[in-house]
């Protein structure tokens, strides 16, 4: 089924997920156009010492819809000391992780943070010697420049493997079964597998400009990556304190899934259940009670947690936000105040 409700290409699909700070930084955008002259076989070795296999095991998931005891992703290397971006379904309940470098070493892994909204996690190997990936900007790609996909899909013997196709569109949303939004996607239609999970996708500088998260299984060439100008922000937050930085609403949000609607008695079939609203806070302040559900936030309908926050950090520009919220059997706007990060 694909839903459609907003400009600017948000919908849902039928996605399968994909298997100290960071000293790295984008360079500008003019000097990355002028870098983007290298052939495949050059940005893949420029790269490729910075891409890792990641085994999990333990109670992980391959797919969301599919557990398995054990699995096989990619990551790439970000900062010297030894911290890798991957992928958060990839490790999420992993009990032991072995990082695979492309020296052949096989070297013990650890979990400093994940981010279930952004499906990011950065992982840290306790050694020396490893080379950073350079980071590029997603901001500056154009649709139809082409782009390489590097992973270990299904744990293949000798090593990385790679793809090649062009940015297909920018700025992509899609609704996995996780069932909270992805925003700020990159859609490719190089191949991305299972186990390329967590990999990167690099333009033709070597530099990094995503992380692969998705596939379209009931399209052909469809792929998405989580742009790197998404990603970074996330896997500094994750490296300082382990989770993802958002300001304080004042309230749990909870996303509404049959379950939720049994156990709560709920009328509603989609949007974010409100629970646990603090005394003093924006969500008190504006009004909200315990066991609302916000359904929109101005002209976007929510579906998910992940909505809601893109909708109250990033669509809106105004200091206020107007939320739709289902009380009981009644309708209700609410003027709430949008957070900011103090």
């Amino acid at each position: 089924m694909v839903r459609s409700d907003r400009a600017g290409g948000r919908f849902g699909l039928g996605v399968l997920l994909l298997g100290s700070l960071l000293t790295a930084s984008p360079v500008g955008a003019g000097q990355e156009v002028s870098q983007k002259t290298l052939s495949v076989p050059d940005a893949v070795a420029t790269v490729l010492p910075s891409v890792v296999s990641v085994m999990t095991h333990g109670p992980v998931r391959s797919t969301p819809a599919q557990p398995t005891p054990s699995g096989s992703g990619s990551g790439i290397i970000v900062s010297p000391n030894g911290h890798i971006l991957t992928s958060n379904h990839l490790v999420a309940g992993a009990t032991r992780l072995v990082v695979g470098l492309q020296d052949g070493r096989l070297v013990p892994g650890r979990v400093v943070g994940r981010d279930f909204l952004t499906d990011l996690a950065v992982l840290k190997v306790d050694i020396d010697g490893l080379v950073p990936a350079k980071i590029g900007q997603s901001s500056s790609l154009r649709i139809g420049e082409t782009v390489v996909a590097i992973g270990n899909p299904f744990s293949i013997k000798g090593g990385a493997t790679v793809s090649v196709g062009v940015v297909s569109g920018v700025d992509r949303a899609i609704v996995p079964p996780s069932g909270e939004t992805m925003y700020n996607l990159i859609q490719t239609d190089a191949a991305i597998n299972p186990g390329s999970s967590g990999g990167p996708l690099v333009d033709l500088s070597g530099r990094l400009v995503g992380i692969t998260t998705a596939v379209a299984p009931a399209a052909q060439n469809i792929s998405y990556a989580i742009s790197i100008d998404e990603a970074l922000p996330v896997a500094q937050s994750l490296v300082v304190r382990g989770s993802m930085l958002r300001p304080p609403l004042g309230f749990v949000p909870v996303t509404i899934t049959a379950s939720i609607v049994a156990a709560f008695g709920l009328d509603v079939e989609r949007g974010v259940l409100v629970l646990g609203v603090e005394p003093r806070s924006l969500a008190a302040e504006a009004g909200l009670r315990e066991g609302d559900v916000v359904t929109a936030v101005d002209v976007t309908q929510i579906y998910n947690m992940s909505d809601l926050w893109h909708a109250l950090l990033k669509d809106g520009t105004s200091p206020m936000a107007r939320l739709s919220v289902v009380r009981k059997a009644t309708q209700e706007k609410i003027l709430m105040k949008r957070p900011a990060i103090k």
